[in-house]
């Protein structure tokens, strides 16, 4: 199997110098080129045509939503993951909004690093663990919380086997929920045996009657 080609993209050179080295220690990680600003990272896309491209996304000349875009349009097969220190709601959405198949915080460690890469590669969608409970707080808190009250109800629930408990209730499929709170279906299986058993209940139709 070929290796994983990747383009780093980062404005600081001491970032760029810590990724290469801690990507270079996997053993089916290239790194292709590195890139200081946007129009960097899509001229090395366009030299290069990585597999990934690790963005930043406040860089000089092009900013990393600007780059995500362009490169996006023009190389479609490459997959942008986002790493960077913002993790802002407004940060979040414009990159996803942009295309990126992944957001990572700069906090995230070599594992969790890898195991992105290979995600977004694999087409599914990732976010890093602050981003994903930032997102989904965004998603489900209204006036009042669903998740929230179900817990209140249900006390041994965790936060996100409320949040998928809500959804189940509303009828959704695992695949709706998977989309809707950027996991798995494999994750939200789990999810929903977890909640089963804290229910007590063995059906689907048993647990919307339980929930509602």
């Amino acid at each position: 199997m070929s290796d994983i080609r990747i383009v780093v993209a980062d404005d600081q050179q001491i970032v760029r110098d810590g990724l290469v080295t801690v990507l270079g220690l996997i053993d089916d990680f290239d790194v292709v080129a590195e890139a200081d600003d946007g129009e960097q990272a899509v001229r090395a896309v366009g030299m290069h045509r990585p597999d990934v491209v690790l963005m930043d996304l406040r860089m000089p000349v092009l900013d990393g939503i600007a780059a995500t875009i362009r490169i996006l349009a023009d190389f479609p097969a490459t997959r942008v993951l986002v790493l960077t220190t913002f993790d802002d709601d407004e940060s979040i959405t414009r990159a996803l909004q942009a295309g990126a198949s992944g957001y990572l915080t700069k906090d995230a460690g070599r594992a969790q690093l890898a195991s992105a890469i290979r995600a977004v590669l694999d087409g599914q969608r990732v976010l890093g663990d602050t981003v994903g409970r930032r997102l989904v707080e965004r998603l489900t808190a209204g006036p009042s919380d669903p998740p929230a009250a179900l817990r209140s109800r249900f006390p041994d629930l965790t936060r996100r086997e409320a949040e998928v408990a809500v959804l189940v209730a509303a009828d959704a499929t695992n695949a709706e929920i998977a989309q809707r709170l950027f996991i798995s279906t494999a994750t939200v299986k789990s999810h929903i045996n977890a909640l089963f058993a804290k229910l007590g209940v063995r059906t689907r139709a048993e647990a919307v009657a339980a929930l509602r």
